[in-house]
């Protein structure tokens, strides 16, 4: 089939990869304008960009494609190509109607959850905050709406206990590779059904905002844990010690060492230090311990709690913040 493909980070990249080995033929590649990125806040291509660059596909980089402001010498572009179909993954731009219905089978995307759950922009992030035991790749014919397309291939995964959002995001990057290349040869085929999505179990995955990556100590331990693990990557936990702003990277919820209520021992509260050693800080929450693991200090890198502590001194009864 003719193609068009529609991407922009490392998640839509490793589908792209997966196409080129394909018998398909990608005629041209959609994706962000380049963005400043480093030190120098030097023009950076998006892998996307990159990989077509290297496979010697034409890339388009319009602004928008909202109605009334584009460049309507982007659509001309599409439509000439005659294409069957188009792929869009993460690529960060609004389709309007006469966009998705430009190919001949219309838009394909691969989505990065089970849907109806997870809607929306951060479904990585949100599966694991929520606790999910499991995610997927949806692959979805796209509609006007916030994915809300009828699904054509569900592929489920477990979420590791462990999982961050930097873990998962690789594993369903590879996984939504391998579905979309298997999509399109049942496509191909005439073997890939439309099915609706539930009305049941709709929820949105909002974009993630700075301003959620404070900790609150008052909340439970496992909550405090799957925070920080979803917002790994980006944007990273913060803490208060000592003035300075820490960044956590690691931690593990604990069971609760609070004593019962009269048993006359001096009760911890939120944030206090309960214990430290080679392995880690042991710290109070609302309900139960959080045991860091990894930490970063401003203008520092990340690193291990037993390097950290080799450089900040942390003793038992100490607050974060």
């Amino acid at each position: 089939m003719n193609l068009i493909f529609a991407g922009t980070p490392e998640f839509a990249a490793k589908a792209l990869d997966a196409l080129l080995c394909t018998h398909h033929t990608i005629g041209l590649v959609l994706s962000r304008t380049d963005k400043p990125s480093g030190r120098g806040q030097h023009l950076t291509a998006s892998p996307v960009k990159q990989r077509a660059v290297d496979a010697g596909i034409a890339v388009l980089q319009p602004r928008t494609l909202k109605p009334g402001v584009r460049d309507e010498g982007h659509l001309k572009v599409l439509r000439e190509l005659e294409a069957d179909l188009m792929i869009v993954a993460a690529y960060g731009l609004i389709l309007p109607l006469d966009v998705l219905t430009i190919p001949k089978f219309g838009c394909l995307n691969i989505h990065a959850s089970l849907l109806p759950r997870w809607r929306g922009a951060a479904p990585i992030q949100r599966a694991i905050e929520a606790g999910d035991a499991q995610t997927g790749i949806t692959i979805m014919q796209m509609d006007e709406g916030l994915d809300t397309g009828a699904m054509r291939l569900i592929k489920p995964l477990a979420i590791r206990a462990d999982e961050s959002a930097t873990t998962l995001h690789d594993r369903l990057a590879v996984l939504g590779a391998q579905a979309i290349v298997e999509a399109l040869d049942l496509l191909e085929r005439q073997q890939l059904p439309l099915q609706a999505q539930p009305q049941q179990g709709v929820c949105f995955a909002h974009k993630i905002d700075k301003s959620e990556s404070v900790l609150n100590w008052s909340l439970p331990a496992l909550v405090l844990e799957r925070k920080i693990r979803a917002l790994d990557p980006f944007p990273g936990c913060l803490a208060q010690f000592q003035g300075a702003s820490l960044k956590i990277w690691s931690a593990r919820a604990l069971p609760d060492l609070m004593p019962a209520a009269g048993a006359g021992a001096k009760v911890s509260s939120p944030g206090q230090v309960l214990a430290v050693g080679w392995d880690g800080i042991q710290i109070q929450t609302g309900a139960g311990r959080l045991h860091l693991l990894a930490l970063q200090k401003p203008g520092g890198k990340r690193m291990p709690a037993q390097a950290f502590l080799a450089g900040t001194p942390v003793v038992a009864g100490d607050r974060f913040l």
